[in-house]
């Protein structure tokens, strides 16, 4: 039985950052786990023992880990603001590695752009993501169709997921973290033009 403790994403639980999980265990594959949930990136003042959610997250988060490797080896997530990819990177950090394939979806990028930033010796791959989802947009990139993985459990979709997303190349245009943050767009309101 593979445990989260002896994995890269253990620490991270530890620390209460893995939250609102839809699949938090181990997959079809032996040693391996697979988490899709949130990350915490920032949370708020707590008082006594009243728990409040986190300012921001890494949400929509599909990623596996290896027993005993200490690095995730495939991250895919959302962020509502490309200005949180540094905390992203410093919650992540020792965690991630430069072999890795990360990818992060942004609401506030040009709907068009591709970049790959680096954060440190970590590169991120940054894409659009306005009304859709992670899941659906690496489907689409990975080019998995979803009758080739109807009828495995949520586990093995994870696993035949995040397994092709490691091959997954296309072209990126080279983009510092300080040229992203000029070009990003306004964040969206998430409530707006929602029935209340």
């Amino acid at each position: 039985m593979t445990s989260i403790d002896n994995t890269a994403l253990g620490p991270l639980d530890k620390e209460g950052r893995l939250l609102n999980a839809v699949l938090k265990s181990e997959t079809t594959k032996s040693g391996r786990f697979g988490f899709r949930g949130d990350i915490a990136l920032k949370f708020q003042a707590q008082f006594a023992d009243e728990k409040r959610p986190p300012v921001y997250s890494i949400e929509q988060v599909l990623a596996i880990a290896e027993e005993g490797e200490p690095t995730i080896p495939v991250l895919a997530g959302y962020l509502h603001s490309f200005a949180y990819l540094p905390e992203a990177a410093k919650v992540l950090d020792g965690r991630l590695s430069p072999k890795g394939s990360y990818f992060m979806f942004c609401n506030n990028i040009d709907l068009l752009a591709k970049y790959r930033t680096k954060v440190g010796d970590i590169t991120f791959r940054i894409l659009p993501c306005d009304e859709s989802t992670v899941w659906k947009e690496m489907m689409d990139l990975a080019g998995v169709d979803k009758n080739d993985i109807k009828k495995l459990g949520p586990a093995g979709r994870l696993d035949y997921l995040l397994d092709a997303a490691k091959d997954i190349g296309g072209s990126y245009s080279e983009i510092s973290y300080e040229d992203g943050l000029a070009k990003m767009e306004p964040v969206k309101n998430r409530g707006e033009n929602r029935p209340v």
